[in-house]
């Protein structure tokens, strides 16, 4: 799904007319000029490219411009705009956050997609939906980015994709690039479209439905669009590579292959399956003191527990009817967790009304405005894990009642204060999260000429995302009334306060230890909770732009010239359920209000010097420079940069080059985000094992050493990790620079050989001074890394760690200006097409190869690169062939990730050798897709197959990174398997 077509006129609304009307999808790269493309069913005769703001009446541009028709994405057999843009055909394989990341805490919330290019992520990519800012939508309080969900389908002509940073042209977050949506602006008639997409495999069946309508008069224009988009839900267990759960794949065997050193659970004779947290969490286990027991469950070690499971066979057990479990032998899997999503299910409604009219006044102007309304109503499965704590002398202990205290008193409050003699680590079951996301975006404009050779348009816009999110949740206030109990008279006890229905927690047996409780319980604890999110973005614009002057020299064009000033307002306003306020959710992530605001004035200039034209050795010779300034209420002022050069020595050959600055200002989030908690690992307690480390002298060790732990300590307890936004640490922008550099070529074959087209473009962006959101991880191994004087005073990085009476560690952090990144390297597209027989054939490649994806969280920190890394491919690849005959259309596309490998990263950089225990290597990755296509008499049928092959994602190790199964989450591979797809389309 990437082919590529090169041309000298590039991107006008006449060329994408023609690009639509070719049955062989067309990505288009911006390469050198030469005439104007013939028009078509428009009289516009000057276009402005995604990256400029100069009109003209030609498209030359000194950045590179990837052109994505409509045809596109119907051909490749995509179902949606979200689909088309994270494809790898544009993202270069970047990893995207798309469906399968429901379980995720993401920014924009669950069921949100976005688009980040060049790997640098969503906030430092712009989206544009014709030449104008797409605000963000989504819910709770990390809303920041376009969400891909609130676009079009039917009504959009083409996407311009430029991989290049734009800040003097757009202002903040073009970082990475700009994406335009570009719709049919002046649409005759009517058109219905259905597509559906069936996955072999069950579940996941796709429909869209389509229409649009519109008229022309004289003076005026209106047209109207509405899709209605329907994904369904595919479960883990409908996948059979996802309902494999994760596995160690510890050791390789004599062939090679992965999985000799694993641990065989007795029961199944299979490597153990680790269903949750690859082992740190576990259910159907009793947690109580440390008891030494020579009655223990097959293949356990040791002879001391902590962690028992149900026997009714242990009848000497120290812990009656209990065996004990080591980290291997307990329980982290359940059958149920194969309902949860794999990809989580969506409805949207989109529609679109724009129209235009002519005032034959103000300059030939013409009024016009745009509504863009949808609705997402998305859901998502997830498996949760609870537990039930019995506090010392709890007469809901049963049997059990001497058992002695384990743990100190929750800080929570929920066992009212008490030590807690055993815990149950139960498999609660299913839970469930859901959202509706109204997003509303309203234009108003007016745009005409000023004299003969100057034109204006201002307008103004008003976006609002307005997101209702629920969630199952539990209640830490009536798990803490439902364990103080009374006896009821009857041999069984109640709540004592009943005011509110408290139903009591149940007296300990098999039967709790197992998951079985009393549903009335379940529904006493378990509420639905309900937040509120709402953004706004408010903009007001004006610009001119229109020749300049003469070149003062023969040889010489005409100086074009671009101005403008931009007003935009943004607030959030996310309001969490109460008992998230009140960090009342029981195991679950609480957070407070996110509230804030910012404006931001600016202006810009872009002018463009055409040096030379038509002359020997140098057919073109163009220099473009931009400049913005910029003055956020948050943080200041700031001045961007851009400055470009196009060259075009002979008719065939053109060379570009482009050189800026680019900034992103902190999303509102990142400055006003409320304080969210959240839970880590309990691997991440710098403490663990310190006694086996070898550099005595070190921080760390000494740190560890003086808080009394054994030397064999490790931690039980989750890591509480609290977040916060960064504005009163004084928050700033990012800033970057962008070089790029490329080559077209454009051979002049004879005619039997057919028409040849090559472009490489080497890319260089460094963000600076980045906003990072310091990791629990981040500020353990600060804090534990300092002097030991600064750790026993709490000062420096350990002011935002405690530990308390259990060891459980609380982190606080925030976003904060630490970071730089790297990205560089280089995309390659080849074009070729030829006459054969009685029809047109076409061969399309594109591949991004990047040198460097590198980054460092602080500056004195080392670069750190990941490329070739999981997740991180060097080069990515797609390759089409289309063959057009008469009212047939044929495409085979082949999408390629390159092999990749984690072992040199964690030698390299840690001094770690992984190759021989664990499976962190990947080869590389072939999916292919196949369709074909009919035309007539305004019909138009498209059917084809993607993931021709069937093939199901790679296999890792668990651990090391997020699994499905043991399935890297990885948007670059095709989760779904082989699926069909028919698309009709009917224009009248």
């Amino acid at each position: 799904m990437s082919n590529t077509r090169f041309v000298r006129n590039p991107l006008s609304f006449a060329l994408a007319s023609a690009l639509v009307a070719s049955v062989a999808p067309a990505f288009a790269q911006e390469a050198a000029s030469a005439q104007p493309a013939p028009s078509a069913a428009t009289d516009i005769d000057t276009i402005t490219v995604t990256g400029s703001r100069i009109a003209k009446d030609t498209f030359n541009a000194v950045s590179p411009v990837q052109v994505i028709t409509r045809e596109e994405s119907t051909i490749a057999g995509f179902n949606s705009t979200t689909g088309v843009l994270q494809s790898n055909a544009v993202t270069g394989g970047s990893d995207q956050i798309n469906n399968a990341y429901g379980g995720y805490v993401v920014n924009g919330g669950p069921g949100v997609n976005t688009l980040s290019l060049r790997g640098l992520g969503p906030t430092r990519t712009l989206v544009l939906v014709n030449g104008r800012r797409m605000s963000p939508a989504g819910s709770r309080g990390a809303v920041g980015s376009a969400d891909l969900n609130t676009l079009p389908s039917i009504a959009i002509s083409h996407i311009e994709v430029l991989k290049d940073g734009a800040s003097s042209i757009y202002g903040s977050d073009a970082v990475a690039g700009v994406v335009n949506i570009v719709t049919h602006q002046k649409f005759d008639g009517a058109q219905v479209e259905f597509q559906v997409n069936v996955p072999e495999h069950g579940g996941g069946e796709e429909t869209r439905w389509s229409a649009m309508v519109g008229t022309v008069g004289d003076n005026w224009r209106l047209s109207g669009s509405l899709d209605i988009y329907d994904r369904k839900e595919i479960q883990f267990g409908q996948r059979g590579w996802a309902s494999d759960c994760p596995r160690e794949y510890y050791g390789r065997n004599d062939d090679g292959s992965y999985g000799a050193g694993d641990f065989l659970d007795p029961v199944t004779g299979e490597p153990v399956c680790w269903g949750l947290d690859a082992g740190g969490v576990t259910i159907g286990t009793l947690g109580t003191a440390t008891f030494a027991s020579n009655f223990f469950a097959p293949g356990t070690t040791g002879t001391s527990f902590n962690r028992w499971r149900p026997n009714a066979a242990a009848t000497t057990s120290p812990v009656v009817g209990f065996e004990g479990v080591d980290y291997y032998t307990r329980t982290t899997y359940s059958p149920e967790m194969e309902k949860e999503a794999l990809i989580s299910p969506t409805t949207n409604v989109t529609g679109m009304l724009q129209g235009g009219l002519d005032l034959n006044a103000l300059g030939n102007a013409e009024a016009y405005f745009e509504i863009l309304a949808s609705r997402r109503e998305s859901e998502q499965l997830g498996y949760l894990q609870h537990t039930v704590d019995y506090a010392v002398g709890s007469p809901l202990l049963g049997q059990w009642s001497n058992l002695p205290a384990f743990l100190a008193a929750p800080a929570d409050g929920s066992t009212n204060g008490k030590n807690v003699a055993a815990r149950a680590f139960i498999g609660w079951g299913l839970y469930r999260n859901w959202q509706e996301v109204d997003f509303t975006r309203a234009t108003a404009g007016l745009r005409g000429d000023l004299g003969a050779t100057w034109k204006y348009d201002g307008y103004v816009s008003f976006a609002k995302s307005n997101s209702d999110y629920y969630t199952e949740n539990r209640l830490t206030d009536r798990i803490a009334k439902a364990y103080d109990v009374v006896a009821d008279g009857r041999g069984g006890f109640v709540c004592r306060d009943t005011s509110d229905g408290c139903v009591a927690a149940p007296v300990l047996s098999y039967d709790v230890v197992n998951g079985i409780l009393p549903q009335n319980y379940r529904d006493y604890i378990m509420q639905v909770t309900h937040g509120v999110t709402e953004y706004t973005e408010k903009t007001a614009s004006f610009g001119v732009n229109g020749r300049l002057f003469d070149m003062p020299w023969d040889t010489g064009g005409t100086a074009m010239a671009a101005f403008g000033v931009e007003y935009r307002g943004q607030e959030i306003d996310d309001t969490p359920d109460q008992n998230s306020i009140n960090s009342n959710l029981y195991g679950f992530t609480s957070a407070t209000p996110t509230r804030g605001k910012d404006n931001v004035k600016e202006a810009y200039a872009e002018i463009e010097l055409p040096l030379l034209s038509g002359v020997n050795f140098a057919e073109e010779l163009s220099i473009n420079g931009s400049v913005r300034y910029t003055d956020y209420d948050s943080y200041g002022s700031d001045k961007t940069w851009k400055l470009g050069m196009l060259y075009t020595p002979v008719s065939w050959m053109s060379i570009r080059a482009s050189r800026g600055t680019s900034f992103r200002a902190p999303a509102l989030f990142e400055q006003y985000l409320g304080a969210t908690s959240g839970f880590g690992n309990q691997s991440l307690d710098p403490c663990n094992s310190w006694g086996d480390l070898n550099d005595t002298a070190s921080n760390r060790y000494k740190n560890c050493a003086s808080l009394g732990l054994p030397a064999d300590f490790q931690q039980t307890n989750s890591v509480t990790a609290f977040t916060k936004g960064g504005a009163e640490t004084g928050l700033s922008a990012e800033t970057s620079t962008s070089l790029t550099a490329g080559i077209v070529l454009q051979p002049e074959m004879p005619s039997w050989f057919g028409d040849l087209s090559i472009a490489a473009d080497y890319y260089d962006v460094q963000v600076n001074n980045g906003v990072a959101r310091l990791t629990t991880g981040n500020v353990l191994s600060l804090c534990y890394g300092q002097s030991q004087a600064e750790f026993t005073a709490g000062t420096g990085y350990c002011g935002l760690v405690s530990r308390d009476a259990n060891n459980a560690l609380t982190v606080t952090s925030g976003y904060v200006n630490v970071a730089t990144d790297i990205v560089r390297g280089w995309d390659f597209t080849v074009r070729y097409t030829r006459d054969i027989g009685p029809g047109q054939f076409r061969a399309n490649a594109v591949v991004t190869s990047f040198l460097e994806q590198a980054g460092k969280t602080f500056p004195n920190d080392p670069f750190k690169d990941t490329n070739g890394m999981i997740g991180a491919p060097e080069m990515t690849g797609q390759l089409n062939l289309g063959y057009n005959v008469g009212k047939w259309g044929f495409h085979y596309g082949l999408d390629w990730v390159d092999a990749v490998s984690s072992y040199e990263y964690y030698e390299k950089y840690d001094g770690v050798d992984y190759r021989p225990d664990y499976n962190m290597a990947i080869d590389a990755h072939f999916t292919s897709n196949a369709s074909v296509q009919y035309s007539n008499d305004g019909w138009k049928v498209t059917a084809g197959v993607r993931n021709l092959a069937d093939k199901n994602p790679p296999v890792i190790s668990s651990g090391a990174y997020s699994v499905i199964g043991n399935a890297p989450l990885y948007s670059g591979y095709d989760m779904i398997g082989r699926s069909y797809h028919m698309n009709i389309s009917k224009k009248f």
